[in-house]
């Protein structure tokens, strides 16, 4: 009796440890690498829904800001290893943030934030995916 009352004691720290051996595991650098990927992916897929108008230059090799969402790994300095999303044209920060100055005094550009407001639009079906991939939840 006194051995099924000690099982009964012992369980949760039973269950608890195999919270933390399966925490350990999600957070070894590759898994993290590939859920913040996923995560990445995932942000650039509700990007590209956007329904932002299409610009009318129609130039070759062109390439519209809508049409840019992409994300990678940074290789190098301080944020090595971090995934990014981002665009594939310089002046997608311009858009997003605005600018203060023209070069020539004019005044700047306001900001049109895009990459923010559909992250916190999307966030938790983002975080719910990463911690599914991860194997996080239950």
């Amino acid at each position: 009796m006194e051995e099924i009352r000690t099982q009964e004691v012992l369980q949760p720290f039973d269950e608890l440890m195999s919270d933390l051996q399966a925490y350990a595991a999600a957070t070894e650098p590759k898994r993290v690498q590939e859920v913040l990927e996923l995560g990445a992916q995932a942000l650039v897929k509700q990007l590209d829904k956007l329904p932002y108008p299409i610009s009318k230059i129609r130039a070759p090799g062109h390439t519209h800001l809508v049409d840019s969402f992409t994300y990678g790994v940074v290789n190098n300095g301080r944020f090595k290893g971090q995934v990014e999303v981002g665009w594939g044209v310089y002046y997608g920060p311009m858009v997003e943030h605005g600018t203060k100055l023209g070069g020539n005094g004019a005044h700047g550009q306001k900001a049109q934030p895009h990459i923010e407001p559909t992250w916190r639009k999307n966030k938790e079906k983002i975080y719910a995916l990463m911690l599914k991939k991860a194997g996080l939840t239950k």
